[in-house]
């Protein structure tokens, strides 16, 4: 049997009288939130009759189950007979998954945090926004806002903290940094992220099969544009965003 006392990962969990949670750790790292990933994408390719849903965080598999399709004990050990089956921490990520180069204004008055990020990330302006463009990121989970990822990792030297306040309202399509992470807004809101890029990506899109642009698992590039050319791609839904898929 698989050992779920904490001591090491994963670590299953009961998430109330329906739901399980899978641990790979217990802070974010590119092979726990890789484990997260590929262990959602096995659940959902052994096909159980008792799951209803699946979700991961950036370092966690969440499934919701049928409590009067299949008991607890039984869920548990088939989740640990598929636990032992691969190294979830250097698994394959799923298939599917797509890398998008997102048009970005840095700084400017659209995205006016930009001098204050990099400079605590011991960066100039230009080297910051060459860190961040060049920079390919996954996305690690979506959460907070409707269809809002979390992007990353970035280099080091972009761990910086998050404000001590908040600002007051970051537009849709805003790009913020913290913690060598990223976040693109779907909607204006509230936020301790620095504002350093603007997009016209529209993330949430309610009206279709798929709200959730995004997935957990796509790449992304944030590719350096001017304010004039964003202006033209306001009426495209992606802001000029193109998508390949990742073999």
């Amino acid at each position: 049997m698989l050992d779920t006392s904490g001591a090491e990962w994963p670590v299953i969990k009961t998430a109330g009288f329906d739901g399980f949670l899978i641990s790979f750790g217990a802070e974010l790292s590119e092979p726990a939130n890789r484990a997260a990933l590929a262990f959602r994408d096995a659940i959902a390719r052994a096909n159980w009759d008792s799951v209803q849903e699946t979700s991961t965080s950036l370092v966690s598999t969440y499934l919701r189950f049928d409590p009067l399709a299949q008991d607890h004990a039984k869920l548990q050990a088939a989740l640990e007979r598929l636990l032992v089956e691969h190294d979830w921490f250097a698994a394959p990520l799923p298939d599917g998954r797509k890398l998008w180069r997102v048009p970005t204004v840095f700084g400017t008055e659209m995205a006016p945090q930009l001098d204050e990020a990099a400079q605590a990330a011991g960066l100039s302006v230009a080297q910051a926004i060459h860190s961040i463009s060049n920079t390919r990121v996954r996305v690690q989970t979506i959460g907070f806002a409707p269809g809002m990822p979390y992007l990353g990792a970035l280099p080091e030297a972009w761990n910086i903290p998050r404000q001590t306040a908040l600002t007051d309202k970051t537009p849709a399509g805003g790009l913020c940094v913290a913690i060598r992470q990223l976040v693109l807004f779907p909607v204006a809101t509230p936020t301790g992220w620095r504002h350093i890029g603007q997009t016209a990506f529209s993330l949430f899109r309610p009206e279709t099969e798929a709200p959730f642009v995004l997935r957990a698992g796509d790449e992304v590039f944030f590719e350096p544009t001017t304010a004039e050319a964003l202006a033209e791609m306001q009426s495209d839904l992606n802001g000029g965003a193109t998508y390949e898929a990742i073999p």
